[in-house]
């Protein structure tokens, strides 16, 4: 009998801030209306770093160019009414986002984007979509930074290898 093997579900967020202030999108999920971080899944052949400038786009529609790791995260949750049981990696970057484009809708599911103050953050915890998103935010501010090369995509992401 082969056995699957496990992997976890890679996910890519943006930590945008400015005066004092972080992007967050209000999405629609099974638990009601809840706060995220600009984040998605990572697309077969696309790096982190495509990945979360894409996500960003979609879902604040801002472009966003990512200017640091802020860390690796993980984080379980099991939704027994949909046999679901997931676990997800995040790779959280930071950066800036440009003016939001007109005309560009915002992805599926995503009903606004707003700006919250860090107190704010702290206070609306209830409604967050994972418990990662505080954690990245309080990581950033503590001034957690790696340098975007510590990222390392082989060429063989997009053109895979062939073994015989």
């Amino acid at each position: 009998m082969k056995h699957e093997r496990w992997k976890p579900s890679v996910t890519v967020a943006a930590i945008i801030e400015s005066g004092g202030r972080f992007l967050l999108v209000e999405e629609e999920t099974p638990e009601g209306l809840m706060l995220n971080q600009p984040a998605g899944h990572l697309d077969e052949g696309e790096s982190p770093l495509a990945a979360v400038a894409r996500e960003t786009l979609e879902e604040t529609a801002r472009p966003f160019v990512p200017e640091a790791l802020v860390g690796v995260y993980m984080a379980r949750f099991q939704r027994p009414s949909r046999d679901e049981d997931v676990t997800y990696l995040r790779l959280a970057f930071c950066g800036q986002a440009g003016e939001a484009m007109a005309g560009q809708a915002l992805d599926k599911g995503i009903v606004r984007t707003l700006w919250l103050s860090l107190d704010e953050l702290r206070a609306s915890s209830a409604r967050h979509r994972s418990p990662l998103l505080l954690q990245c935010v309080e990581d950033y501010v503590a001034g957690r930074r790696l340098p975007l090369d510590a990222i390392h995509v082989d060429p063989s992401v997009r053109q895979p290898l062939i073994k015989a």
